[in-house]
């Protein structure tokens, strides 16, 4: 499958169809353009991020740091997503799309919970893959 590549213009409008929150387009926007800084500052100081293969990285400095060391060269499609009020004004988000890296692209979803101030608090990235299709990406 041929993934469509936007250029890393962190101005580029990006769309995903049911989704209009800034916060979600923004994690997608400088994600793509290798901003991992802004990426990790849209997470709130207790924000847990939770990448495939790994244990919650909690707080902007430590999702950073990660991002920096494992992000680089990958490209996130968003294509389409949901929201839902879940509590006390906490809003979940998911998204849904590809990802794709310098050796292979796979399906994803991105789970997303944002607290009032618009602030990530927890994001979980799913691979949505075979079995035999993980073990090949975690041997790489």
């Amino acid at each position: 499958m041929v993934l469509s590549q936007p250029s890393a213009n962190t101005t580029q409008e990006l769309t995903i169809e049911g989704i209009t929150e800034p916060t979600i387009l923004a994690y997608f926007q400088t994600l793509n353009a290798g901003d991992f800084d802004a990426t990790a500052n849209l997470f709130a100081n207790d924000g847990v991020m939770h990448p495939p293969f790994e244990s919650g990285i909690i707080g902007p400095e430590a999702i950073a740091n990660y991002l920096n060391k494992e992000a680089l060269g990958i490209k996130a499609y968003p294509q389409q997503g949901i929201s839902e009020t879940v509590e006390e004004d906490l809003i979940q988000f998911q998204v849904t799309g590809k990802a794709q890296t310098s050796w292979c692209g796979v399906n994803v979803l991105w789970q997303f919970v944002l607290n009032p101030q618009r602030e990530i608090l927890y994001t979980k990235i799913k691979l949505l893959a075979s079995p035999q299709e993980l073990l090949k990406m975690q041997r790489n």
